[in-house]
């Protein structure tokens, strides 16, 4: 992919027994022509895949952080499953420019079996807006699990989100362990 293309960069890896994931970014011809030749080298083995040639700021800056803590701003919290880790991306890329949201975290197939969520925060109306956007994007494609919305967060809630969106990390935080 990278070298067929000049894409703007490459994340690529193991994210759960038996799934590999790779991500790019750059411009839209590049990631395109990019997409295209992993697509064809890959064949049979493709689990899935999304192309979005004009994501969401907030969708790129979500996948990249680490810690992979959450952030929650607003009284409520909208949360998508979905199936694959392209879904997940095109539902966070639906919810938030569906509405006044904010991208409250992602995460993507490590320790979920390959499966991925979104959360989107701010206030219940837009919320809802947000995961109603989502859901009906991804439930095109079959790869929609499930989608909840919390209208008004109780703040211990507010703080395990914001401290780690593993339950593992949250966890090990209070041990002295740290999970994955």
């Amino acid at each position: 992919m990278v070298k067929a293309s000049p894409i703007g960069s490459i994340y690529a890896g193991t994210v759960h027994p038996g799934k590999y994931l790779v991500l790019v970014s750059g411009d839209t011809a590049s990631v395109e022509e990019a997409l295209q030749v992993g697509v064809e080298r890959a064949g049979d083995e493709i689990l899935a895949t999304v192309f979005l040639p004009d994501v969401h700021p907030a969708v790129s800056d979500a996948m990249v952080a680490y810690p992979p803590a959450g952030r929650v701003s607003g009284d409520a919290v909208g949360i998508v499953e979905t199936a694959t880790v392209a879904a997940v991306i095109e539902a966070a890329d639906a919810g938030v420019k569906a509405a006044n949201v904010r991208l409250g975290g992602i995460r993507l197939a490590d320790g979920l079996g390959g499966k991925g969520y979104c959360l989107f925060t701010g206030d219940v109306a837009e919320v809802e807006a947000a995961v109603d956007a989502a859901s009906a994007r991804i439930d095109l494609s079959g790869d929609l699990l499930a989608y909840r919305i919390v209208p008004l967060l109780h703040d211990a809630m507010r703080s395990n989100i914001e401290a780690d969106l593993t339950f593992v990390g949250r966890v090990g935080s209070r041990t002295g362990q740290r999970g994955a």
